[in-house]
């Protein structure tokens, strides 16, 4: 948003916030005057403008809240001069008449309360030790959530169910009659009493779930009659799902029962459409089900906070596979010798982590290649067409807001002005998702791209697809989004949408890959070929892109390992301060590549490689780099990846035979004295990491 408009929201909070204190101070000055009609007036504005805000700004309202003028505040100070100004306005009794109505008004807010604390305990039976997704949780006795109004809305339940009191109260006011205010408090008080009636059933034993205890016996019986070996372990912050979504199509493949576990309660919903079973241990006492499981071995594609919880368990092998390779710091991080094994593309990574002396043993690093990009069509020569797609992917900032990191702040608005400068370019530009989310600096450059681009578009005209193209593609995403997602209510919690998600039917996953081609082929045909474009959604993916491009234009990333796979030119953009020769040295990924300085002149030479106007001096480069990265095409990544599975399983199984061998239990003989040691010592870790949002530690 321009800064303009960030100017001008602003100054729409900060009237209303003050609409909201005159109101209050008009209502008092006029109870105490008294002045009935803006007495009358300023009583019911104030109602309606808290109510408002509440259901279109409460982001603006919890501010309030942390200065502690939260809605139970504001509604008993609107109610209390309400009484001010009835005891002013004569022709009221204040013992015959306002006694009457303050009792009840007082019982009202009694009847909040009550029903608050029914929801918060409906709230607490209804928050299971585990959640689980593509799991038959039937015999938990799971059921629909109440009224998200009730349950989980309380300021909004309290100023809607308090409208009826208000609007009698002031009613009141204006006659002189009490009976309307008896009549707005008594429905008040029905609203509150219904609502508090209506959650207490949530606690009957036809509603209630098993207790916690049941529901871990319900887990070590599935997890018994599942036998899992091969698992994903994931642990992050709101943004990084993609992390563990891109090693999903792997983990489906691989040999064996596959399992994806995860830490936080929110990531179950962030995974994206798969069949495996999916199990958040959002504590680690519960996660130690695990120790008593089948489970072999997990894979590990982030390290984070919680990581080192479950790397305790014994009887499980650990390989990191990390979410990408690049040639920065974060690749070889010092924690990956925490793993059993580490697990990289190709002979690059390997010497990646030798020359880096982070402590990780060669023996334990293991070559897999990368399995995901098998979709990635390979390069069938010179750019022919009538526009020469060119691909702009930058990365994110980083950790570190290092300049070297993301070529957006740097270079990227002159590598955009020169594709754009070409009328034969057509530009599609994918930033990072998490780009401006560490240095504003980097958010500001990406919107002026973005503005760029879409000013360049309307330089250029042409032919474009029929309504019937996007009639096309909204009927193609309708039938991916009703594979790949679930339709909850609004209110939904986490119980019901375990029920929803339970057992998926059928090979889902087949569904899912041809309706997702199905997507790519309509989303493509819905824009005409000379037409820039932005992608800021997972839709369509990196790897699609990299298949409708002729040449990619990135930084330092794992997108350029990936991209090399299609041999097809590449260009990274030098921020670093290096020069051409040390950032080359540097970076091996860059060794095949178009450099790109700040100011992006190399942009023209660039496009004349790639349509065949000149040589293609880097050809054989890209080649013999694509093996250097991501290992041998023969055998397929996910037939060497399945290979490794099969050995660190075998470790495993090694491991729990010695341990039986000297004569001792495979397992632990009870889940408390498994528990009760581990539980202590990861306490004051998981509270620390629990304070705060959480993200991922590698970039």
């Amino acid at each position: 948003m321009p800064s303009a408009g960030r100017a001008s929201r602003r100054l729409v909070q900060l009237s209303a916030l003050f609409t909201m204190f005159a109101l209050y101070v008009a209502q008092l000055v006029s109870a105490l005057v008294p002045y009935v009609p803006v007495f009358v007036a300023a009583s019911a504005a104030g109602l309606a403008l808290d109510t408002y805000l509440q259901y279109k700004q409460p982001g603006l309202l919890s501010l309030l809240g942390k200065i502690r003028f939260d809605v139970t505040v504001r509604q008993l100070l609107r109610d209390m001069l309400i009484f001010v100004g009835l005891l002013r306005i004569s022709g009221i009794n204040p013992l015959d008449e306002q006694a009457p109505l303050l009792v009840m008004v007082l019982a009202m807010y009694l009847l909040h309360f009550a029903c608050q604390a029914a929801a918060v305990l409906v709230r607490r039976s209804r928050t299971l030790p585990i959640v689980t997704r593509n799991i038959d949780a039937s015999a938990l006795n799971l059921c629909a959530s109440p009224p998200r109004l009730l349950a989980r809305r309380a300021a909004h339940r309290l100023l809607t169910f308090a409208i009826p009191s208000t609007i009698g109260l002031v009613i009141t006011a204006a006659t002189t009659n009490a009976v309307w205010g008896v009549i707005g408090i008594g429905v008040s008080i029905a609203l509150f009493l219904f609502g508090t009636v209506f959650l207490g059933t949530w606690l009957l034993p036809k509603k209630r779930p098993v207790s916690d205890a049941k529901v871990m016996e319900w887990l070590d019986k599935w997890l018994a009659d599942y036998r899992p070996t091969v698992g994903m372990y994931f642990s992050g912050g709101t943004t990084s799902a993609y992390q563990a979504n891109m090693w999903l199509s792997t983990l489906a493949a691989v040999d064996g029962k596959p399992l994806i576990v995860l830490r936080e309660r929110f990531m179950v919903n962030k995974i994206d459409a798969t069949d495996v079973p999916i199990i958040c241990f959002p504590k680690v006492a519960t996660m130690f089900s695990l120790e008593n499981s089948t489970l072999k071995m997990l894979l590990h594609p982030a390290n984070a906070a919680k990581t080192s919880q479950v790397l305790r368990i014994p009887t499980i092998k650990h390989a990191f596979t990390n979410h990408g390779e690049s040639d920065k710091l974060s690749s070889c991080n010092p924690y990956a010798k925490a793993y059993d094994e580490v697990w990289v593309a190709g002979p690059a990574a390997r010497d990646r982590y030798q020359l880096a002396d982070v402590g990780v043993d060669d023996r334990d690093v293991v070559e897999v290649g990368r399995p995901q990009l098998a979709p990635i069509k390979l390069a069938d020569g010179p750019a022919t067409g009538e526009y020469t797609t060119v691909l702009y992917a930058p990365t994110w900032e980083g950790w570190d807001g290092n300049p070297g990191n993301t070529s957006v702040i740097l270079a990227g608005e002159n590598i955009v002005r020169h594709l754009l400068a070409d009328p034969k370019v057509r530009l599609i530009y994918k930033p990072h998702p998490m780009t401006g989310s560490q240095v504003p600096a980097a958010g500001e450059a990406n919107k002026r791209i973005m503005a760029m681009i879409e000013e360049a578009n309307t330089r250029r005209s042409g032919a474009r697809p029929g309504p019937e193209a996007a009639v096309e593609l909204e009927r193609r995403a309708e039938a991916l989004n009703e594979l790949t997602s679930t339709k909850f209510r609004k209110g939904t919690d986490e119980q019901e949408r375990m029920m929803l998600q339970g057992r998926p039917d059928g090979d889902r996953a087949a569904a899912v890959a041809e309706a997702t081609e199905a997507w790519e082929e309509a989303y493509w045909a819905s824009f005409p070929e000379w037409e820039h474009l932005i992608i800021t959604q997972a839709r369509p993916a990196i790897f699609t892109c990299f298949n409708a491009a002729d040449v990619l234009i990135s930084d330092v990333s794992s997108v350029v390992s990936d991209w090399l796979s299609s041999e097809k030119p590449y260009a990274v953009a030098n921020t670093s301060g290096l020069t051409e020769d040390e950032f080359r040295t540097g970076f091996p990924t860059v060794r095949a590549a178009t450099v790109l300085a700040p100011e992006a002149t190399e942009v023209p030479e660039l496009l004349a490689v790639v349509r065949g106007e000149a040589e293609d001096a880097h050809a054989e480069a890209r080649a013999a780099l694509k093996e250097h990265l991501l290992g041998p095409s023969d055998p397929p990544s996910i037939d060497r990846f399945n290979v490794a599975v099969r050995a660190l399983c075998a470790k495993a199984d090694e491991r729990r035979a010695r341990m039986a061998a000297r004569g001792e239990d495979e397992v632990p003989p009870t889940r408390e004295d498994s528990v009760e040691e581990a539980a202590a010592e990861a306490e004051a870790a998981e509270a620390a990491t629990e304070s705060e949002p959480e993200d991922t530690v590698t970039a």
